[in-house]
C-alpha cells in the first residue's frame, strides 16, 4: 500500500472518543488540561486500566542496600501493552528478570505517563514496585510549567491530581522530569509541586514513590548534572530519590554518595542501554557501569533494556534478553525472593504465547499477547549451549502447556547415572505447623525422569532437602536427598501431575529446583543419553485455607452497552461489556477470570473476530480479564443464532478454577438487527 492510500485511510478514521465503548486500552493523558478536569475518570476506559494486584511487599518499605530501578521506554509505549485484553502478537515486548530489580518505571513522551496495567500487575506479583512518568519537555513544556507554577495552590492542585490517578488506578508514584527552562522565580512553586506531590503519594499509597529527574537545575537552567550536587540537591531533599543523567563520570557515584550521605541508595545513576554517552558503554557491557555503582554502593537506574528487542539482538529475543540480564545479576544479584507466601503457584507464563491451556486442555490455539497473565517467574540460570554437558532450561512457549502458555523445558544430553540441579525459585517462605500440599505436572520423553527438590533450613539453622520424585526411582538418591512419596495422577493430553501432603512446622523453603534424570536400567550402551521434559507448573498451598468459588447464585453478572452490527450472509457482529460482582464482596477476592461465549439453540457458529480461525463447538475462550468487567469486541454471529451465553470462570490465586457448569452466566439476545439490546437470563 502507497503511503498516501495509507494517510488517506488514517485521514477516514474518526477521532478516538475515550467516552464511547470500545476495546479496552491504556493512554497517556496529554494536556493540562484533561489533567485538570479529570475527565480520565469519565472514559469508559478507566475501570479497565485500574490494577488488581497489589504489591506483595506490602509494608511499602524499600530494602536499605543499593537498588535497581528500570525505566522502560519502549519505542515511545503504548505499544501492544495497550491492549488491556490482550492483543494477537506473541512476539511482543516482555520482560520476566523482576527477581533482579526493586522499581519499574513506565515512560512515554507524553505528559502523563500512566502505566499499563498489565505492568503494574506483574510488576507487583513480584514484589517490584510501578511508577508513572510526569514530563515536559521544549518549548511546550515551559508554557506548561509555566501554567502548572503559576501559583503555588495551581502546583498543590495539580500534584493532588496525580496522587489521585496513582491511588485510583493502583501504581505507586512518580518519575517527575521536567527537560525543559523554568523560569527562576517559579522555582519555589516547582519545589512546593514536588514536595506536596510527595507527601500527598505517602498518605494515599503505602510506600508510594516521588523520584526527581536530574535535569533542570534550582536556578531553572535545562543542565544534567550527572551527580548529586548543589544544582539538584534541594529536589532530592523534597522527595524520595533522584534518577540521574546517564553520562557521568567514574568519579561521580562516589561524590553522590558522600553528598547523600545516608541517603545514597536512594541516588540511581542512570544507564542507557543504548549506549549514548553512558559510562562503559551501555549494550552488552552495561555490566560495566553496574559493577561501578555497586561498588560505590548506590543505587542504579537501567534506561531502555528494551534495546534488545528493538535492535533484534540475534540469535533470538527471547535468548538474547536471557543473556543481556544474566550480566545484570552477575554484577547486581538477586534482589526480589519469592514466594513468600502462600498459596504460591507457577505456571510459568509469561504472559505472551502461540496457546492456552487450563489443565492440561487447550483452550486457544493462536497468537496472543497479555503481560498481566504472566505468573511467578523462574530464576533460570543462563548458559549459552556450549557445555554439552549441561542441559538447555528455558521457558518455553512453543510447547503443549499444562496452564497458560508456556512451561519449562529441559533438553540436551545427560551422563548415565548422573543428575541435574536446575534453580526454579528462591522463595523465603516460612512454614507454620498447617499441612501444605505440593503438586507439579511434567511430560516426559524418552524415559526422561524429573523430580522437584525443596531446600528448607530447620529452626535450628541446618539444611535439609526434599526430592519429590516418582516412587520407583525417588530412594535412588537417599543418600542425598530426603525421599517424599508422591500420588500421581495421568491426564488425557498425557500431562503427569504429582502431589504430596507435608508438615514442615518452623521450616523455611529457601530454594525449588528441578532434578533432571534419567532411570539406572536402560539397556543403551552410550554412556551420553538425550534428556527431554516438560516442567507445566509448581503448586504450594496450605491445606486449611482452601476456600471453595462461590457458587452461580452468588454472583451478579449483567451485559451493557449492547451493539450488534449486520455483516455478510446474515451474519451479525455483536460487542457488549460484561461486569460482574459478587452479591457479598467480603466473602473472596479474585484477580483473574476467564471468558466464554456459547450458542445454545443453533447448529451455526460464532467466532472471535482474530482470535479462531474455524468453527468450534460448545463453549468457545474469549479471553481473560483482571478486572470485574470484559468487553467482548467483534464477535462473529451465525445467521439462525437466537442467543449468545457468555460465561465467566473464576481463578484461583493457588491455580484452581471453577468448573464452568458452576460459573456465572449471561444470556443475551441476538435477533434483532438493532444496536441496542437488552440482556436476558441475569444469574
Amino acid at each position: 500500500m502507497s503511503e498516501s492510500n495509507e494517510e488517506a485511510m488514517l485521514v477516514q478514521l474518526p477521532p478516538f472518543d475515550p467516552t464511547k465503548p470500545s476495546t479496552p486500552i491504556s493512554f497517556p493523558i496529554k494536556t493540562l488540561q484533561d489533567l485538570n478536569s479529570r475527565s480520565y475518570f469519565d472514559s469508559f476506559h478507566f475501570p479497565f486500566n485500574r490494577s488488581s494486584v497489589s504489591l506483595r511487599r506490602n509494608n511499602g518499605d524499600l530494602a536499605e542496600r543499593s537498588r535497581l530501578l528500570v525505566c522502560h521506554d519502549m519505542k515511545g509505549g503504548y505499544v501492544d501493552d495497550k491492549w488491556i485484553q490482550g492483543c494477537g502478537n506473541n512476539k511482543g515486548f516482555g520482560i520476566w528478570n523482576w527477581y533482579l530489580m526493586d522499581v519499574f518505571v513506565y515512560f512515554s513522551h507524553s505528559l502523563v505517563t500512566l502505566p499499563p496495567p498489565c505492568w503494574t500487575n506483574t510488576a507487583h506479583r513480584h514484589g517490584v514496585k510501578v511508577l508513572g512518568t510526569f514530563i515536559t519537555e521544549w518549548d511546550e513544556g515551559k508554557a506548561i510549567c509555566k501554567e502548572l507554577l503559576a501559583t503555588k495552590e495551581s502546583a498543590m492542585m495539580y500534584a493532588e491530581r496525580l496522587a489521585e490517578l496513582s491511588a485510583a488506578l493502583g501504581f505507586d508514584g512518580w518519575l517527575i522530569n521536567i527537560e525543559n527552562v523554568i523560569d527562576e522565580v517559579q522555582i519555589p512553586n516547582l519545589k512546593t509541586f514536588v514536595s506536596h506531590l510527595t507527601e500527598a503519594m505517602h498518605s494515599s499509597v503505602p510506600g508510594g514513590l516521588v523520584i526527581w529527574y536530574d535535569s533542570v537545575t534550582v536556578k531553572g537552567l535545562l543542565a544534567w548534572q550527572d551527580q548529586l550536587n548543589e544544582m539538584n540537591k534541594p529536589f532530592f531533599d523534597l522527595c524520595d530519590g533522584i534518577f540521574m543523567n546517564y553520562t557521568w563520570k567514574e568519579n561521580y557515584p562516589k561524590a553522590s554518595a558522600e553528598i547523600a550521605g545516608d541517603r545514597k541508595h536512594d541516588v540511581y545513576m542512570g544507564i542507557d542501554v543504548f549506549g549514548r554517552g553512558s559510562f562503559g558503554g551501555g549494550q552488552w557491557t552495561a555490566n560495566v557501569a553496574l559493577d561501578l555503582l555497586k561498588k560505590n554502593d548506590v543505587s542504579a537506574a537501567i534506561f531502555a533494556p528494551g534495546w534488545v528487542y528493538e535492535t533484534e539482538q540475534p540469535p533470538d529475543y527471547h535468548t538474547a534478553q536471557n543473556k543481556w540480564w544474566s550480566l545484570v545479576e552477575k554484577s547486581w544479584g538477586i534482589v526480589q525472593k519469592y514466594p513468600q507466601v502462600l498459596p504460591f503457584f507457577s505456571d510459568f507464563n509469561q504472559g505472551l504465547g502461540s496457546h492456552v491451556y487450563l489443565g492440561g486442555r487447550k483452550l486457544l490455539d493462536a497468537p496472543w499477547y497479555n503481560i498481566s497473565c504472566q505468573s511467578l517467574q523462574p530464576l533460570l540460570e543462563f548458559n549459552e549451549g556450549k557445555n554439552s554437558e549441561i542441559l538447555q532450561v528455558t521457558v518455553d512457549g512453543g510447547e503443549a502447556s499444562y496452564n497458560g502458555g508456556g512451561n519449562v523445558s529441559f533438553r540436551g544430553k545427560l551422563k548415565r547415572n548422573a543428575h541435574f540441579e536446575a534453580r526454579l525459585f528462591k522463595p523465603q517462605l516460612q512454614l507454620s505447623a498447617s499441612p501444605i500440599s505440593i503438586s507439579y505436572s511434567v511430560k516426559l520423553e524418552g524415559r526422561s525422569e524429573l523430580g522437584i527438590l525443596l531446600h528448607f533450613s530447620t529452626p535450628s539453622q541446618e539444611t535439609k532437602s526434599l526430592l519429590m520424585a516418582p516412587n520407583e526411582s525417588v530412594h535412588r538418591f537417599h543418600d542425598t536427598f530426603l525421599p517424599c512419596l508422591l500420588t500421581s495422577t495421568q491426564t488425557k493430553s498425557d500431562w503427569t501431575v504429582h502431589e504430596t501432603n507435608l508438615v514442615l512446622d518452623g521450616h523455611t523453603l529457601t530454594e525449588i529446583s528441578a532434578l533432571c534424570y534419567k532411570p539406572k536400567d536402560l539397556t543403551e550402551e552410550t554412556n551420553t543419553l538425550e534428556y527431554s521434559a516438560l516442567l507445566g507448573h509448581i503448586s504450594i498451598k496450605s491445606q486449611q485455607k482452601t476456600k471453595l468459588f462461590p457458587p452461580a447464585t452468588s454472583w451478579i453478572l449483567e451485559a451493557h452497552n449492547i451493539e450488534l452490527v449486520p455483516g455478510d450472509s446474515g451474519s451479525r457482529t455483536l460487542s457488549c461489556k460484561l461486569e460482574w460482582r459478587l452479591k457479598k464482596p467480603e466473602d473472596s477476592v479474585f484477580t483473574r477470570y476467564n471468558v466464554y461465549a456459547e450458542n445454545l439453540n443453533s447448529s451455526n457458529y460464532y467466532r472471535p473476530r482474530k482470535v479462531l480461525q474455524e468453527p468450534r463447538s460448545g463453549k468457545v475462550f474469549l479471553g481473560t480479564a483482571h478486572v470485574n468487567a470484559y468487553y467482548v469486541s467483534g464477535l462473529v454471529v451465525g445467521s439462525d443464532v437466537k442467543e449468545v451465553q457468555f460465561v465467566v470462570q473464576t481463578l484461583g490465586e493457588d491455580g484452581s478454577w471453577q468448573e464452568l457448569d458452576a460459573s456465572p452466566n449471561v444470556l443475551v439476545e441476538v435477533e434483532s438487527f438493532g444496536s441496542k439490546l437488552c440482556c436476558c437470563g441475569l444469574i
